[in-house]
């Protein structure tokens, strides 16, 4: 997955920083990923920007919490599967984009990235990143 930190964490990072955390930031206690459906350059476009459209909704989906590892040379990568329910609907469309979140409903977009291959998700399936299959990166 590609990804990119958005206008929100970009900022918030400006200011923690080089301003003296003048804004009281604070981590999330826990994030989750949310997935999305759409042109990849669109839904990219309104995520870095905090938009959140084309988010999938059918099916019993949910956004799931995701833990990451040991961060090391600016990235650092999820230390368990995430999970998803398993599909009762057709997804929305072709799953091609995702994003990190600082809640499980609604909530900032934190990091947005392409699949590398969209999936489909059809009833019956159920959608997994595997441990180490999702990648943050700052560099």
């Amino acid at each position: 997955m590609s990804n990119a930190a958005s206008n929100h964490v970009e900022d918030k990072t400006l200011d923690f920083w080089l301003k003296a955390n003048s804004a009281t930031t604070s981590a999330p206690s826990t994030v989750y990923v949310a997935l999305f459906y759409g042109t990849a350059a669109g839904v990219l476009t309104n995520l870095e920007a905090g938009t959140i459209t084309d988010e999938i909704t059918l099916g019993s989906y949910a956004r799931q919490s995701v833990t990451f590892g040991t961060v090391s040379g600016g990235s650092v990568s999820n230390s368990a599967n995430v999970t998803f329910p398993t599909a009762t609907a057709n997804y929305d469309g072709d799953v091609t984009c995702l994003a990190i979140m600082d809640a499980s409903t609604s909530g900032n977009v934190l990091f947005a990235g392409e699949l590398t291959v969209s999936k489909t998700v059809t009833t019956g399936d159920q959608f997994q990143i595997a441990s180490g299959n999702l990648t943050v990166s700052l560099t």
